[in-house]
């Protein structure tokens, strides 16, 4: 009997890989043989060749909204990818080929698309991005977070999953949180995230309110590379720039999570049932698309939101003393939530495909 075969595909940011990962070990598990087709030397060639997967590169090109030389020169690399695509999908022979996105994706979803092959797309922000936009056509499926979202999409294709989240992120330890940083158990936690490169406005909000904070939380600063200010030395208030290993301890040690709100990372604060509070990256820095997925996890009641812009120091502070006082009711909305964890829900949309 012929073993289950799939192509994963995604790449251009580790957003667009750690959903795939987050995968890997339950297709193993459901016997499938797994291949991944990404850039020759993006991010996602290093990150899934250390999970052992057997990793193809591709040419690609960018397609840009913006006027840009490499616009007349792009467009040869993504046929030449394409042609790629087709021959890597003519000698592995998927059942199924899931793309997390990237333009990486499109001359990928195409192949499949020429070749009878099933295709499923998953978009986490709430609006499509450009390069699920053009592969959308060629897609039999395709899953969302948003419930927003499928208003967007072709109503024969949507499928709302939720986001895919890494199993590892569930395996955190409250006790070796409070190993890590010294804090003790029986005082609340609070925890801001500000992304690897740090963001200045969360940085100076929280650090102008942390004498009022300190009354009632000890405190996690995840200020991003170079931010750490060491002359800010305080009982219950520990700084770092980055941490990898840890970060799921001090997420099980956290009892209220201040983050921007990009679909993953978001996803993973909804999957622990973490009272929160984002701050989106504003209009001006960004496409908009973390201000959506902030508007839908506020209309959802999973979140409270803050506008980047017009955020003051009075109004962190009343966020998060309203966010702490109606927890519990925060919990309650999460854990309502059929999409809390996408995994089974986009296996289920895979193995219907790979079976049809």
């Amino acid at each position: 009997m012929k073993k289950k075969t799939i192509i994963l595909t995604g790449g251009g940011t580790a957003g667009h890989v750690t959903p795939n990962i987050a995968l890997l070990p339950y297709l193993k598990k459901r016997g499938y043989d797994i291949h991944y087709i990404g850039t020759y030397e993006g991010i996602e060639r290093k990150l899934i060749e250390e999970q052992g997967i057997t990793y193809h590169g591709i040419s690609s090109g960018k397609l840009r909204r913006y006027f840009d030389v490499k616009n007349f020169t792009d467009p040869f690399k993504v046929l030449k990818g394409l042609g790629q695509s087709i021959k890597l999908v003519s000698q592995i022979k998927p059942d199924v080929i899931f793309s997390k996105g990237g333009f990486v994706t499109v001359p990928v979803i195409m192949a499949g698309k020429m070749k009878g092959i099933p295709t499923i797309i998953h978009e986490s922000d709430m609006t499509p991005g450009l390069a699920n936009k053009i592969a959308i056509p060629f897609s039999n499926k395709v899953c969302t977070t948003f419930p927003e979202t499928m208003k967007h999409l072709p109503s024969d294709k949507a499928v709302l999953t939720g986001t895919p989240i890494r199993e590892e992120i569930f395996k955190g330890s409250k006790e070796k949180g409070a190993n890590i940083t010294g804090f003790n158990t029986n005082k609340p936690v609070l925890m801001l995230v500000g992304g690897s490169l740090g963001s200045v406005k969360l940085n100076t909000l929280l650090r102008a309110n942390l004498d009022e904070l300190l009354k009632t939380f000890q405190i996690i600063h995840l200020c991003g590379k170079g931010n750490v200010e060491s002359s800010i030395q305080k009982e219950g208030y520990i700084q770092y720039d980055y941490v990898k290993d840890e970060l799921t301890h001090l997420f099980a040690l956290s009892d209220l999570i201040i983050s921007r709100a990009g679909a993953n990372s978001i996803s993973e604060i909804i999957a622990l049932k973490k009272p929160n509070i984002l701050i989106p990256l504003s209009a001006n820095a960004s496409r908009g698309d973390q201000i959506l997925n902030a508007r839908s996890f506020n209309k959802q009641g999973f979140s409270y939101v803050l506008d980047e812009d017009t955020a003051t120091k009075d109004d962190f502070l009343k966020a998060i003393d309203t966010v702490f006082k109606n927890r519990n009711q925060y919990v309650a909305a999460m854990k309502k939530s059929n999409t809390s964890n996408g995994i089974q829900n986009v296996l289920d949309v895979i193995e219907k495909a790979q079976k049809n």
